[in-house]
C-alpha cells in the first residue's frame, strides 16, 4: 500500500510532521501492545492500512465539515479519534474509553505527539452524556458493539443538527435494517452509507452516517446492562 497516495485520494498532504506523528504513533502502539492488549494487528503495512487509514476514511463522511467537535465512543487503542486529530488540526477530538489503562495510554500518546486537539478521558458513555448531552458536532464509534446498541449510547451526546457515524466491516445492512426503531427514537435519520474497500484486499467498510434532527427523550441512555438485555 502506498501511503502517501492513499491520503491524497482524501485531500491530505502527508508532509513531514505528519508521516513523523504516524511513525510515533506506531512504534509506540507496537511497544505497548508487547505488555497491554491493544491489537492483533502488528505489522506495520497493515497497521498503517487497516487501522491508519481505516480510521481516515472516516473524513468521507465529513468533507464539507470544518472547525467541528468530535467525540470518539470506545476508541480502544486511538482509533479513528488519533489519526484525524494528527491530520485534521480544526478538528477538537475527545476521546472516551472505559478501560483506564487504554486512556493513560492515549494520554501518554497524545502528550508526545503533541497533539493540542486531542483529549482523553476514562468514562462510560451512558455516564458522561450526563455533563455532555448533545454538545458535539460528531461522535463516532469505530468496531465496539452492534449498531442499535451503540445508538443509545453515542446519540444522547450528538447535538441537534450534528452526526453520529459508525465505522463498520462489510454487510452492515442487516444491523442498519435493525437499529432502525432505535434511529427513529433516539432523534436521528439515515443520511448516508458509504462503501469502500481499503488497498492490499483488506476487506470491505461501511461508513453508517446517522444525522441528529431532533432531541433525545430524557430517559435514554438507559444503564449498559438494560441497553444490552433489550436494545431499542
Amino acid at each position: 500500500m502506498d501511503f502517501k497516495s492513499e491520503l491524497g485520494e482524501l485531500n491530505i498532504d502527508l508532509n513531514e510532521k505528519i508521516e513523523s506523528s504516524f511513525n510515533l504513533y506506531y512504534e509506540k502502539l507496537v511497544q505497548v501492545n508487547e505488555y497491554m492488549n491493544l491489537t492483533a494487528i502488528t505489522e506495520r503495512n497493515e497497521v498503517y492500512n487497516k487501522h491508519f487509514l481505516d480510521s481516515l476514511t472516516i473524513l468521507k463522511a465529513l468533507k464539507d465539515k470544518k472547525d467541528f467537535t468530535l467525540c470518539d465512543v470506545g476508541s480502544g487503542a486511538g482509533f479513528p479519534s488519533i489519526p484525524l486529530a494528527i491530520v485534521r488540526d480544526d478538528v477538537d477530538v475527545t476521546i472516551i474509553d472505559a478501560l483506564n489503562k487504554r486512556i493513560n495510554f492515549l494520554n501518554d500518546l497524545i502528550g508526545e505527539l503533541g497533539l493540542s486537539n486531542a483529549h482523553a478521558y476514562h468514562a462510560r458513555a451512558e455516564e458522561y452524556q450526563k455533563t455532555k448531552r448533545e454538545t458535539f458536532d460528531v461522535v463516532t464509534a469505530r468496531a465496539v458493539a452492534r449498531l442499535n446498541v451503540l445508538l443509545e449510547l453515542c446519540m444522547p451526546l450528538v447535538k441537534v443538527g450534528g452526526l453520529f457515524i459508525a465505522m463498520k466491516g462489510k454487510d452492515s445492512n442487516n444491523e442498519l435494517n435493525e437499529a432502525n426503531k432505535a434511529i427513529s427514537i433516539l432523534g436521528g435519520r439515515v443520511k448516508e452509507t458509504i462503501t469502500l474497500e481499503l488497498p492490499d484486499s483488506a476487506g470491505t467498510r461501511d461508513i453508517i452516517v446517522i444525522e441528529k434532527i431532533k432531541e433525545c427523550s430524557s430517559k435514554y441512555p438507559r444503564s449498559f446492562a438494560k441497553i444490552k438485555e433489550k436494545p431499542l
